[in-house]
């Protein structure tokens, strides 16, 4: 039995409740009531209710068995003999939803062709969307010349009808629709709106894979031929993109931009929205051409509608994200929406105000907002703090007005996210700005003490651990982390121990009072947190064995952990107990690791030249170490540094299938190609690649290990082996011939002849570069891992990155040249922003560890400028680095 659905007639007005017509419905009694269809005197009301009561089903996720399916279609196809409309309609609905399979839909095609060429309209429109739904492209070809007189036809009903079933057909059946552009053109003069809003939106769909076609069609239709509002609006977009592809809006002669400011004018409220929304996303536009759009966004803030003002404060927030200044004329407008009905509008003309406000207005922004933040959920809460986050690293210098703002709603109801979005911005600010760190600090002491939610507060006290120590007067935090020992669950216990012992062993006056703490935590009742106490009591007191001197402590407390969580943990599982200890230099320092790729290729092609670069890329794999150990010829080369991802050789769907791995050492790189025959009536024997490697000078081939045996869908690997000079980051490209003898294999015996044919097969070529030597190794903590960095092997430069699409694609080339793990999820650059940090780390070979921080700015022309500052233990690494960005 169903559940009762009950239903409010609405929330602010009545309280009353009411229960919904389907209440209860059960799909066997509905499938007994589908019997009426049979009956010899139709009653179309009861009819037109089971197949409401059926598609109801249907909708809710129920399912018909095909027997069930076939009864309920067959019984509904002998409802075309009923001449009442409104069950016409119902029975269309039916069809298309049960979508008949291709013997049943001949029975109903002749009914619904027939009402295709009726001389009622309705039926003629329904008939065909039904039609081309459950129609193959067989039975197209037999009712083509009926759908293209329908997408001429006078009647606008259908019309649209053929056209939008064109829409749905070009998936299915695209050359077929192709042919009727010359109807779609007409109809795109049709003076219809829905018409021309179909055809247009169908012969776009025809020619989008040609530029060229696209763009004479955006030429022809913006002389003024197109005037339903609807169309207009596609035809915005429209332009936009070929705008966006041309690259024509700056400068010169510009007809496709003054088409869309001359819709800025237009008398349909929905064309000019579109068209300021446009003009506004279009790449490297100057505030002069913005000028008018902001102008009409302006205008429609004090509109009565409110989707008019959500829209137009919607468009202006994104504005204000790349041209604060252009919205600042707006300023007086949305103030006035702080207080509007709708919490949407509301949020974004605060958000937009703190994106463009100046300095002097922070405080009244601030008074305004208070009363505001207890009317709105949580989701629009997060913006408003983010906002406010970006707004005190404008204007440091107010940030004791917005982090006593943050402080205040902290302690207010709200949620996990909410709240943590909260102690984030704290967290940044204390470390973006170095005079709020003392109140900053301070702020989260008081909020740990209500704290419902464990991670924040382990959040905090690890953070706390880091900074506390740092401030004037450590001892006021004390008694705060204490209390989390008293007070909380096991896990912040541990936590709160851990932090206590950061201030023991960087505070000497707090020593002691750490001491008598840290030994009221040896009778806890939790074995992590005693053991954790018992480890740092005797760590303060230079009884552990992690390390000999004061730097070897607080190495142990304060270093970040340089191996991936997942890879220590996977380690560990696998490690076999023995009289070998475990060694932690033994796990993957790889935050992306592929597994040993000795199965076939997955027949992806490689673009362009095979490039490591263009792909993710692993480190050493226990299984490739063990692998090449046992090979006599590369036993010798010393410890493997680094394992690529498999970078294929091959298209898809080709006779032979290699991709090869690049093993890297300090002094030697090892090809390992693996290869796959995909011929059953081939045997390969001797299969081995020919390398030349005459554009890396710098490479010389010591060994090359073939494969003996090649059978049908059996991997096999066949390896070569380079030295190269030792400290240099050698780079170059390799041209590789799959080289074999190939043999006949009877089908069957599955013998194979015994003589056979010399044969090779040209593979793609291959480059080791830059990034083949390096690392990616995440930092948890980037900015503390900067400052442990030596100054002294910093190097900074600056760098001209010439014209890019975009700030996004600029950071994506400099990450991918360098080979380096984002830290802090800044390899994700914000729509539209003019200029990004991105943090990057990693190892170079021979164990370096190396920090990047990347500065970029792009201006209007697109022209990309990026300051490149570099810490790394070894300072010549440094000097490297830049060598790498300079060549790149």
């Amino acid at each position: 039995m169903a559940q009762p659905l009950v239903v409010k007639k609405d929330d602010d007005l009545d309280e009353e409740e009411y229960y919904s017509p389907f209440l209860g419905i059960e799909k066997g009694a509905v499938l007994q009531e589908a019997r009426v269809f049979h009956d010899p005197q139709l009653d179309a009301r009861r009819c037109c209710q089971v197949i409401t009561k059926l598609l109801y089903l249907l909708n809710q996720g129920d399912t018909f068995t095909k027997v069930e399916a076939t009864e309920v279609f067959f019984a509904t196809t002998k409802l075309f003999q009923s001449k009442d409309a409104g069950l016409r309609r119902m029975v269309y609905l039916m069809i298309k939803e049960l979508s008949p399979s291709a013997d049943e839909v001949i029975i109903v095609t002749s009914s619904l062709m027939k009402d295709m060429n009726s001389k009622t309209d309705m039926y003629r429109a329904n008939a065909i969307r039904v039609l081309c739904r459950i129609i193959d492209s067989t039975l197209l070809t037999q009712i083509e010349r009926y759908l293209k007189q329908a997408i001429v036809d006078k009647n606008p009903v259908v019309a649209s009808a053929a056209l939008v079933s064109g829409i749905y057909l070009l998936q299915t059946s695209p050359e077929v629709v192709k042919r009727w552009s010359n109807e779609v053109q007409e109809a795109v003069q049709s003076r219809a709106a829905l018409v021309q809003f179909h055809a247009l939106a169908l012969l776009h769909q025809i020619r989008q894979n040609d530029r060229l076609a696209v763009s004479k069609l955006v030429t022809s239709l913006t002389r003024g031929s197109v005037r339903s509002p609807l169309a207009q609006c596609l035809l915005i977009r429209y332009t936009s993109q070929v705008i966006r592809e041309s690259g024509v809006n700056q400068g010169g002669d510009r007809p496709f931009f003054d088409f869309l400011e001359s819709c800025l004018r237009n008398k349909a409220e929905m064309v000019i929205l579109e068209a300021a929304r446009a003009i506004t996303e279009l790449n490297g536009v100057t505030s002069r051409e913005l000028t008018p759009a902001i102008t009409v966004l302006q205008l429609f803030l004090s509109s009565s509608k409110p989707v008019l003002r959500f829209a137009a404060v919607r468009t202006l927030n994104k504005v204000a994200s790349t041209h604060p200044l252009a919205v600042t004329n707006c300023n007086i407008d949305m103030e006035s929406l702080i207080s509007d009905q709708n919490r949407s509008i509301a949020t974004l003309a605060i958000t937009t105000l703190l994106k463009t406000g100046n300095e002097s207005s922070v405080d009244r922004l601030m008074k305004q907002m208070t009363n505001f933040m207890s009317d709105i959920a949580d989701e629009f809460k997060i913006v408003v703090v983010e906002a406010i986050r970006s707004l005190c690293l404008k204007f440091p210098l107010k940030y004791r007005s917005l982090m006593n703002f943050l402080s205040n709603i902290l302690r207010e109801e709200g949620g996990f996210e909410y709240k943590k979005a909260i102690v984030d911005s704290i967290i940044i600010l204390i470390r973006d700005i170095p005079d709020a760190k003392e109140s900053g600090l301070f702020h989260l002491c008081e909020f740990i003490e209500d704290c419902e939610f464990t991670y924040l507060s382990t959040q905090i006290l690890h953070f706390l651990g880091n900074e506390g120590p740092k401030t004037s007067d450590p001892s006021k935090y004390i008694r705060y982390i204490y209390n989390r020992v008293i007070l909380e669950n096991a896990t912040v216990r541990a936590s709160a121990v851990s932090t206590l012992s950061k201030f023991g062993a960087l505070v000497d006056s707090l020593k002691p009072r750490i001491f008598v703490l840290l030994r009221r935590c040896l009778f806890d009742g939790d074995d992590e947190v005693r053991d954790r106490a018992t480890l740092y009591l005797k760590l303060l007191g230079g009884e552990a064995t992690v390390g000999e001197t004061e730097k070897d402590v607080n190495e142990f407390l304060f270093g970040s952990l340089d191996v991936p969580l997942v890879n220590l943990e996977t380690s560990l599982r696998n490690y076999e107990p023995s009289d070998v200890p475990f060694d932690i230099s033994s796990v993957s320092k790889e935050t992306k690791s592929q597994p040993l790729a000795e199965k076939k290729s997955t027949g992806k092609k490689s673009a362009g030249p095979a490039s490591a670069v263009s792909g993710p890329v692993s480190t050493v794999d226990a299984s490739y170490e063990k692998l090449l150990s046992s090979i006599p010829e590369f036993a010798d080369f010393g410890k493997l540094f680094k394992s690529s991802a498999p970078v294929e050789l091959t298209e898809a769907e080709t006779e032979y299938s290699v991709n090869v791995v690049k093993h890297i050492f300090d002094g030697h790189v090892v090809l390992q190609y693996n290869c796959t025959n995909t011929i059953p009536e081939q045997l390969l024997e001797q299969v081995v690649v020919f390398v030349d490697a005459s554009e890396a000078d710098e490479f010389l081939e010591v060994a090359s290990k073939p494969l003996e045996s090649l059978p049908y869908d059996s991997p096999g690997r066949t390896f070569v082996a380079f030295e190269k000079p030792e400290g240099v980051i050698a780079t170059g490209k390799f041209s590789n011939i799959l080289k074999f003898i190939v043999k006949e294999v009877d089908p069957s015996t599955g013998e194979a002849e015994d003589d056979g044919v010399e044969d090779e097969y040209q593979l793609e070529d291959l480059e080791i570069v830059s990034a083949d030597y390096m690392l990616k190794v995440g930092a948890s903590n980037f900015r503390n891992a900067w400052e442990s960095m030596d100054p002294e092997s910093e190097r900074v430069d600056e760098y001209g990155l010439g014209v890019r699409e975009s700030l996004a694609e600029a950071v994506s080339a400099v990450i991918s040249i360098l080979g380096m793990q984002p830290c802090e999820g800044t390899d994700v650059v914000p729509s539209n922003s003019r200029s990004h940090t991105c943090l990057l780390s990693g190892v170079f070979i021979g164990n370096v560890k190396v920090l990047v921080r990347l500065s970029f700015g792009i201006s209007a022309p697109k022209e990309v400028a990026m300051k490149l500052a570099v810490r790394s233990d070894d300072p010549e690494i440094s000097d490297k680095i830049h060598e790498i960005v300079a060549n790149g």
